[in-house]
């Protein structure tokens, strides 16, 4: 049975984020907000939880999950070939609503999905996804909706599309807006938009000129 916390009660979400560190230790699932919409997140080095998250999602391998983690400096770890540009954009940005695609570490035991030696891996600004994050490490995180359905803005979405496949929801109370991040691909000699999203091409060039846009 899913067991769902209220966030903006101090105590609720003392217990929230206990619980849901539990569970994510134990390979089950959990809810959380972010600052663009709802997502459901696991253990990012377990590959029994990972592949949970994609059942409960209806997605296939072939769209691997994001990684979200509490704190830039975790990105020494994960990372490898991770740019002056990158940085940039990593100081500029995070935590926020960017999302960049980095070679990982080849000794790294996770399984994201169809990855190709990368990983999309992003700090968010929500103080309950940080303080989750901080406490257990880095997460696979996707949005907490079924494939083809729309992002959910608050946790009551979540839980109608992903009920009892999820052991824990941490209600924060509808987040920002459904505006995903931008992806940026910085496994190149410059760095290339993927996705437009909260944060546009123009403000991005202000860090990263030679910013290149995807077809």
């Amino acid at each position: 049975m899913a067991r769902r916390y209220d966030c903006n009660d101090a105590t609720d979400r003392s217990t929230g984020l206990r619980e849901a560190v539990s569970a994510v230790r134990r390979g089950e699932l959990v809810v959380l907000p972010t600052d663009t919409v709802y997502g459901i997140g696991a253990d990012a080095f377990s590959s029994e939880a990972v592949a949970d998250l994609l059942d409960a999602k209806g997605r296939g391998r072939n769209m691997p999950t994001p990684v979200l983690i509490g704190s830039p400096n975790t990105l020494h770890g994960l990372v490898t070939d991770f740019s002056e540009q990158a940085w940039e954009l990593v100081d500029a940005f995070w935590p926020g609503a960017l999302t960049l695609v980095a070679k990982h570490q080849p000794s790294l035991q996770w399984d994201l999905g169809d990855t190709r030696g990368t990983v999309a891996i992003r700090m968010p600004l929500h103080p309950v996804a940080i303080e989750l994050l901080t406490e257990f490490g880095p997460m696979a995180v996707s949005s907490a909706n079924l494939t083809g359905h729309p992002a959910p803005e608050n946790c009551d979405a979540a839980q109608d599309m992903l009920g009892d496949a999820v052991s824990v929801y941490l209600d924060g109370g509808p987040t920002p807006g459904n505006v995903p991040s931008s992806i940026v691909d910085v496994t190149g000699r410059a760095p290339v938009l993927l996705r437009a999203g909260a944060i546009d091409a123009e403000e991005l060039r202000k860090v990263v000129p030679d910013l290149e846009v995807a077809n």
